[in-house]
């Protein structure tokens, strides 16, 4: 099996899932309970947050606990806009974010705030003059996706958060997911007030996330219960899966410190192999600009879901856009705000990579390439 979707989920390292099993039956208590075995669950939880702290150069009380990327997002987003609806209703964001930004201010607009949808260059960069240009009185939040869940691009967030610096009452979220242990982003340093990430992105188990929230920062939490996190994140945390999020952190730091010069070189045989095949578009901006383990590419007049699983038969497994979204036949969002056409728009293909991927996987799937797409077209064009 050559398994090439790791941005849609990766699959948790050995150590992590051994980890996750320990915690959970060994150290099941309620970490909110008062008798021993809760104070054990409790003080996995606080280890926990000191080392996600550690690894991200923030506080332990600035990492708050959730189940992972969507609902991250929706709490940065919606948590502000409530929060802070009495000192404005206007918001920007881009017109390529994940389907979890778009639609919390897709229901933002139905409640009566007002949202800026930033355009993009044709490589789905924002612009951070437009963003400056489109801050008012009464903006209360900027939110922008690091590394694009399709195409790889980066977006400028340093230079963003500078701008935003002397706006104090804008705050500043960035959806982190795919950037974490890819593409190096330091929140402080970024002006970041809210920042998500995911555990099943970086070989840790699904259900598990969290939101940097900076200190001094007021949230609506989405749901209410207990005192939990803060009192922004109500319900019993999931000590198992945070205990093997911490763990899956550090080891996926450690391996960007010593494998991300791989996989830059890896996605560059890629694309070298794409860019020979006639009729094969790479739509990911090139890998100066982009992020080391994603790549984009187009063969219009192939569905996408044929070649998807034609490669599947030979237990190569690639994916069409976000996983959120990869069962919608329309065109990629993030194609056609990128300038595309709906030929291209429509036949976006995501070849996505990690640090465990091998040179001999990346041969195969080179070859595969240099088979099969030639083949479908000759199909495509016997067909017409």
């Amino acid at each position: 099996m050559i398994y090439l979707d790791n941005s849609a989920t990766t699959q948790p390292y050995k150590d992590v899932a051994e980890a996750y099993m320990k915690v959970a039956t060994r150290y099941f208590g309620n970490p909110s309970s008062l008798h021993s075995l809760g104070m054990q669950a409790e003080n996995l939880l606080i280890e926990a947050r000191n080392r996600i702290a550690d690894l991200l150069e923030v506080e332990a009380q600035e990492i708050i606990f959730t189940s992972g990327g969507t609902e991250g997002n929706s709490l940065a987003i919606k948590g502000t806009a409530y929060a802070r609806s009495t000192h404005g209703k206007h918001v920007i964001t881009s017109q390529v974010e994940h389907p979890s930004v778009l639609e919390s201010f897709r229901q933002l607009e139905r409640e009566g705030f007002e949202v800026t949808y930033l355009p993009v260059t044709g490589e789905g960069r924002v612009e951070p003059d437009d963003v400056s240009r489109a801050l008012r009185p009464d903006t209360i939040l900027v939110s922008l996706i690091h590394v694009n869940n399709e195409v790889g691009t980066i977006q400028p967030i340093e230079e963003i958060g500078k701008r935003l610096a002397g706006h104090p009452k804008v705050y500043y979220h960035v959806d982190h997911v795919q950037g974490i242990t890819k593409v190096p982003l330091n929140v402080k340093a970024s002006n970041v007030d809210l920042c998500t990430c995911s555990a099943h992105k970086f070989h840790g188990m699904k259900g598990t996330g969290f939101l940097y929230v900076r200190k001094g920062l007021q949230l609506s939490p989405l749901f209410q219960g207990g005192q939990q996190e803060g009192r922004i994140r109500a319900g019993t945390e999931n000590v198992a899966g945070v205990v093997a999020m911490a763990k899956a952190l550090r080891m996926s730091v450690e391996q960007q410190e010593q494998k991300l010069a791989k996989l830059v070189q890896q996605n560059r045989q890629v694309r070298d192999v794409l860019h020979q095949i006639e009729g094969v578009y790479v739509n990911s901006p090139e890998i100066d600009s982009a992020a080391p383990h994603i790549i984009n590419f187009s063969v219009p007049g192939i569905k996408p879901e044929v070649l998807v699983q034609s490669l599947s038969e030979k237990e190569i497994y690639v994916s069409t856009k976000s996983a959120c979204s990869s069962k919608l036949t329309a065109p990629s969002q993030i194609l056609t705000a990128m300038g595309f056409g709906e030929d291209r728009a429509s036949a976006g293909i995501r070849v996505s990579l990690s640090f465990e991927t091998t040179e001999a996987e990346i041969a195969a799937l080179n070859k595969e390439l240099q088979t099969v797409i030639p083949e479908l077209l000759e199909v495509v064009k016997r067909e017409v």
